[in-house]
C-alpha cells in the first residue's frame, strides 16, 4: 500500500515537471516568435493592416491562453508595431474582464500615438464582440476615464458606429455621447469629438444642426469643437 501511494505520487511529480516543461518550450518559441515580429515589423513605417492582418491569422490558429500570453509579451515590446500587434490580440480577447481593463488602465498609457490608434480599434472589437448596445455601460464607463486616451478611444469609435447595430438604427444615442465630450480638457480628446461629429454630418446633417444650435459658444474649447463639427454644414 505504501509503495503504490509512493508511485501515485511520482506519477503526480513527473505530469508536473512534465506541464513545466512544456511551459518552458511554449515560452521560449513565444519568445522567439516575438523576436521575429521585431526584426519583420520594425521595417513597416506607415499604416496598421500588417500588423492587424497577423494578430487576425494567429488568433484564429491558436488557443486563447496561448494567444493571451503571446499578446502580453508582445505588448512588452519596445518595437511600437509589435505593441499594435498585441493590442489586436487583446481586441479579440477582450471579453476576458483582465484583458479589457488591461486596456482601459494600461494600454491607454502607451505614449506612441499608433498604439493608441489601434486600442480605439481594439475597443471597437470589443464592443462588436458583445453588442454595441449591450456595450452601453462600459462605453460609459470609459468615456469618464481619467485618461483622455481611454476617452477618445471610445469617440473614435462612435465616429463610424452610426453604420453598426443600434447605433445605426440611433445615431442620436452617438452624436449625445460624443457630444458630451465637448469641452473635455484635452485638445486631443475635443478634437476627436470634432472630427466625430463632423464625419457623423455627412450622413446624419439635420440631427448634427439640432444638436449645436443648443450649444452655448461661450468658452475656447467648446467653440473649437463647434468650428470642426460645423465645417460640413451648410445653413
Amino acid at each position: 500500500m505504501v509503495a503504490c501511494g509512493g508511485g501515485a505520487g511520482w506519477n503526480w511529480k513527473i505530469h508536473q515537471g512534465i506541464g513545466r516543461l512544456l511551459d518552458f518550450m511554449d515560452d521560449i518559441r513565444v519568445k522567439e516568435y516575438i523576436a521575429s515580429l521585431e526584426k519583420e515589423f520594425s521595417l513597416i513605417e506607415n499604416g496598421f493592416k500588417e500588423e492587424e492582418k497577423r494578430a487576425l491569422t494567429d488568433y484564429k490558429s491558436n488557443a486563447n491562453e496561448h494567444i493571451k500570453k503571446l499578446a502580453f509579451l508582445a505588448y512588452k515590446s519596445d518595437t511600437y508595431q509589435v505593441r499594435m500587434y498585441g493590442v489586436f490580440l487583446f481586441g479579440y480577447l477582450s471579453e476576458q474582464d483582465d484583458i479589457l481593463a488591461f486596456m482601459r488602465d494600461e494600454v491607454s498609457k502607451d505614449d506612441n500615438w499608433r498604439v493608441q490608434e489601434v486600442l480605439a480599434k481594439a475597443f471597437d472589437e470589443f464592443c462588436k464582440k458583445i453588442g454595441y448596445e449591450k456595450a452601453l455601460p462600459i462605453i460609459d464607463e470609459w468615456l469618464k476615464n481619467n485618461n483622455p486616451n481611454t476617452r477618445r478611444a471610445v469617440t473614435e469609435g462612435l465616429r463610424i458606429w452610426t453604420s453598426r447595430p443600434y447605433f445605426r438604427e440611433n445615431p442620436s444615442e452617438a452624436i449625445r455621447l460624443i457630444a458630451a465630450l465637448k469641452e473635455d480638457s484635452s485638445e486631443y480628446v475635443r478634437k476627436s469629438v470634432g472630427n466625430a461629429l463632423r464625419d457623423i454630418s455627412k450622413k446624419f446633417p439635420e440631427l448634427i444642426k439640432a444638436e449645436l444650435s443648443n450649444w452655448k459658444l461661450d468658452s475656447r474649447e467648446i467653440k473649437q469643437v463647434y468650428e470642426l463639427a460645423s465645417r460640413r454644414l451648410v445653413d
